[in-house]
């Protein structure tokens, strides 16, 4: 791979991918544990991985290639907005991909 290389849409998003899931898996873990009784050990261990997770995936989304303003906005949504934002990049990806289907002779 060469210095100006870009990687694999894939390959290169595996942190922001990582870092969605977390972000969605700790704010499920909160809003159960606030149903159930508002333990503070368990908010106080997992509020912190859930904000450096979301922060984590809004710079994520913002150094990536593909983005744009829309999935960065999509970043910020706390909770859900690393998958949101995974799936606009995506949808980018597929619009800058060449249209193999198109049967041309």
């Amino acid at each position: 791979m060469t210095a100006n290389a870009v990687p694999a849409p894939r390959l290169a998003r595996r942190p922001l991918r990582a870092s969605a899931t977390i972000e969605l898996v700790s704010l499920a873990v909160l809003l159960v544990n606030i149903a159930t009784g508002d333990a503070r050990e368990i908010a106080a261990l997992f509020g912190p991985v859930h904000g450096v997770a979301w922060l984590f995936g809004v710079l994520a989304t913002g150094r990536d290639p593909r983005r744009s303003t829309g999935a960065t906005l999509r970043a910020v949504i706390p909770g859900i907005g690393g998958l949101l934002a995974l799936r606009a990049l995506e949808r980018a990806d597929a619009q800058a991909a060449p249209d193999t289907g198109s049967g041309a002779r």
